[in-house]
């Protein structure tokens, strides 16, 4: 009998162990600035709703939607500052809240966000960890989509022809694998467009500080942000 309990009590201890260890892995993670909350408030010309799956920035667009994920361990409204500017120019963007901040627990999330929208052009994109999860969504359900945006990330499994694949990420990014970046040129659509941030890096996509293991970057967040915005808005609308 006590020989039937260890066998049993080892596994369980084990188990309880990689949890803790599970939990405490994700419960560090990189904090949204002041500039994000502040970018989460309404105005006059994009409204910023809280949903069921995150939250929705409505501009004045009525005719392109983009389903945003978040990278990896940073809090999702981090990203306020780059998806309101996004808002704005007529790109309306939903950000979506993922499991444990990681988007590879909730790659298929974006299916049940378009279903809440009617938009005629439909786009899927993200950050790091998020845009290689989106990148595998729009692989799998191309038939939905118009596009993908990927921002400091690279696909890794074949998009669709008919797809736009819009690839932006900084000189200075410490954080990005460019041996990755380039085996994911394999992967990419026909129509295809790479764009490189001189001075920008990894983190400032995002308004969540510097990320370990990323390099300096010789412009702001808000340069790069806008930088990025410019170049999507040109290629879209």
């Amino acid at each position: 009998m006590k020989r039937k309990l260890k066998w049993i009590i080892i596994p369980l201890a084990a188990l309880a162990i990689l949890l803790c260890a599970f939990l405490v892995y994700t419960g560090i993670y990189y904090h949204a600035d002041s500039a994000s909350l502040a970018a989460m408030k309404t105005d006059e010309t994009v409204r910023v709703n809280k949903t069921d799956y995150g939250w929705f920035f409505d501009g004045p667009s009525e005719d392109r939607l983009l389903v945003f994920y978040p990278g990896a361990k940073v809090e999702e409204s981090a990203y306020a500052p780059l998806l309101r500017r996004l808002g704005e120019n007529g790109i309306d963007v939903c950000l979506v809240s993922m499991p444990f901040r990681l988007a590879i627990f909730g790659i298929n999330k974006a299916k049940d966000v378009f279903a809440q929208y009617d938009y005629p052009y439909r786009y899927i994109g993200g950050h790091s960890m998020g845009g290689a999860m989106a990148s595998i969504y729009a692989a799998e359900h191309s038939g939905d989509l118009n596009g993908v945006i990927l921002l400091a990330a690279y696909p890794s499994k074949q998009l669709d022809d008919h797809l736009l694949l819009l690839s932006v990420y900084g000189s200075e990014d410490g954080v990005l694998n460019l041996k990755k970046v380039e085996e994911g040129r394999q992967y990419a659509p026909t129509l295809s467009m790479e764009y490189v941030i001189q001075g920008g890096n990894h983190a400032q996509f995002g308004n969540y500080g510097k990320q370990k293991g990323d390099g300096e970057a010789c412009v702001s967040s808000e340069e790069q942000q806008e930088t990025t915005v410019e170049f999507i808005v040109r290629s879209l609308l």
